[in-house]
């Protein structure tokens, strides 16, 4: 699946930076470019795998394989459909969270090992940026886990549908005494159930674009200061492997963000009137139909914030650290804390 993202996901990075550009993009290899893809794959397996006299050759080859490793752990436990999850665990989320920081580890030997100076102060800003913008990611993320009362992923899921085993009150208060667990659809979802929780997408959303060093947060990568940021010594399949870790890292975060706060594999339609549309538009779990359905909404919604972080790359100027770290400490933090504050009181009212 992440691998397909990649193959859709650069093509389609393609043809919206040309069009927010007002270029064409791809167009010369295959129909529409379709198959520029496939030149540029067969382009990197035929490089060398050069490594540079000077690097420590043990950290610099083993760099590509860590960060690549820890991404793809993360997609372990999460629940693609109700029935289709690598691993479901009480503590999925919290695993998470924590494989993925590994990244960090191989960011740093890949700067180190390169022994240069540009790949080492770029890896330098990517490990502050990314160990900075953790704290109000993890804020926010505890915001959902306050309101769903559960690290377990698949539980998160069924708690924002038609499938829930408990009560779903609008907005999350019991006080108003409207169950709405038979209706599902969006307001089934934690943005409504807990309408703070749509701001903390917003934080969610912001400081995920820092983890994965997308722009207006690719200062590790500035051209025109590092030359190429911590991969600047790295080509071949090596090279490839990092940039295939930074797509995985926007599938995955972006399916981590529609689990937690967009319902996850639920249908957005709810079940009002005579239609009762949340029934033929997601099926029951164990089903085939009940899958498919599920395993298209969530993809679409991913897919949905895979295309806000294009635009958002291809609209906004690259920050400068200072102004980096200023939104990080002094804005998104105390945001997140007065989410986190807000959340817990916000808790205390649903009993």
């Amino acid at each position: 699946m992440a691998l397909s993202s990649v193959v859709v996901g650069v093509y389609l990075e393609r043809k919206i930076s040309a069009f927010i550009q007002d270029r064409m993009g791809p167009m010369e290899v295959g129909k529409w470019g379709l198959l520029q893809l496939i030149a540029d794959l067969m382009k990197l397996l035929q490089k060398e795998d050069i490594v540079p006299a000077a690097a420590d050759r043990k950290l610099f080859l083993l760099a590509p394989l860590v960060i690549f490793t820890a991404i793809f752990a993360g997609y372990a436990v999460l629940p693609l459909t109700p029935d289709l999850q690598g691993s479901r665990t009480a503590i999925g989320l919290f695993f998470l969270m924590t494989i993925i920081s590994v990244d960090v580890i191989g960011i740093l030997m890949a700067g180190w090992g390169s022994n240069n100076k540009f790949a080492l102060f770029g890896a330098m800003r990517s490990v502050a940026q990314i160990v900075s913008y953790e704290i109000p990611l993890g804020l926010v993320i505890l915001c959902v886990v306050m309101t769903a009362q559960t690290l377990d992923l698949q539980a998160i899921s069924y708690q924002q549908g038609v499938y829930s085993d408990e009560p779903v009150y609008l907005f999350g208060l019991k006080s108003l005494g409207i169950d709405i667990s038979q209706v599902g659809g969006i307001l089934s979802w934690n943005i409504f159930r807990n309408p703070f929780l749509f701001l903390a997408y917003i934080v969610f959303f912001i400081t995920t674009l820092a983890e994965c060093n997308r722009a207006p947060f690719d200062i590790p990568e500035g051209e025109s200061e590092l030359v190429g940021g911590f991969h600047t010594e790295y080509s071949g399949m090596r090279w490839a492997l990092l940039f295939l870790s930074e797509y995985a890292m926007m599938l995955l975060v972006s399916l981590l963000g529609a689990i937690l706060f967009l319902g996850s594999w639920n249908t957005p339609l709810p079940n009002i009137g005579p239609v009762r549309l949340a029934d033929w538009t997601s099926g029951a779990p164990g089903t085939i139909w009940g899958n498919l359905t599920a395993g298209f909404w969530l993809i679409l919604k991913a897919g949905f914030a895979i295309l806000l972080q294009m635009w958002v790359r291809w609209t906004f100027p690259r920050l400068r650290v200072d102004q980096l770290m200023f939104l990080c400490w002094k804005v998104l933090t105390p945001v997140a804390l007065v989410l986190f504050f807000i959340c817990g009181v916000w808790r205390l009212m649903m009993v």
